[in-house]
């Protein structure tokens, strides 16, 4: 996966933007968490680029970026969670899931509907 560190509060901006071409995935990691690493790692090695062509995927460390998760969480009326996969879609938040919820058939089919 091409993840792009999500290290500011500014980036949230850039999300809403490219929001508006294609979904856009934030992925809250705690890396601290056995169970986060385990979902990271299922969806990581699940992902394809072919069947996800343009699809921009934000990774957000919550230990070292605790205060971005509080945004996001406010910003797209998501109750924080971790690990959690977030979709973004024209601005607001369409789909998200935590803990072994995060599963990506499910993502692909949430980008396939919008």
């Amino acid at each position: 996966m091409n993840w792009t560190a999500l290290t500011s509060e500014e980036q949230l901006q850039e999300i809403i933007t490219e929001s508006e071409k294609a979904p856009v995935m934030i992925f809250k990691h705690s890396t601290r968490c056995s169970i986060s690493s385990m979902s990271l790692n299922r969806l990581e090695r699940s992902w394809s680029e072919a069947e996800m062509p343009g699809i921009k995927t934000f990774y957000l460390d919550l230990i070292a970026y605790r205060s971005i998760s509080s945004q996001i969480a406010q910003l797209f009326h998501v109750e924080h969670e971790s690990p959690q996969a977030i979709l973004i879609h024209h601005g607001k938040s369409v789909w998200d899931a935590s803990h072994y919820d995060i599963q990506y058939d499910s993502i692909k089919k949430v980008v396939a509907s919008n």
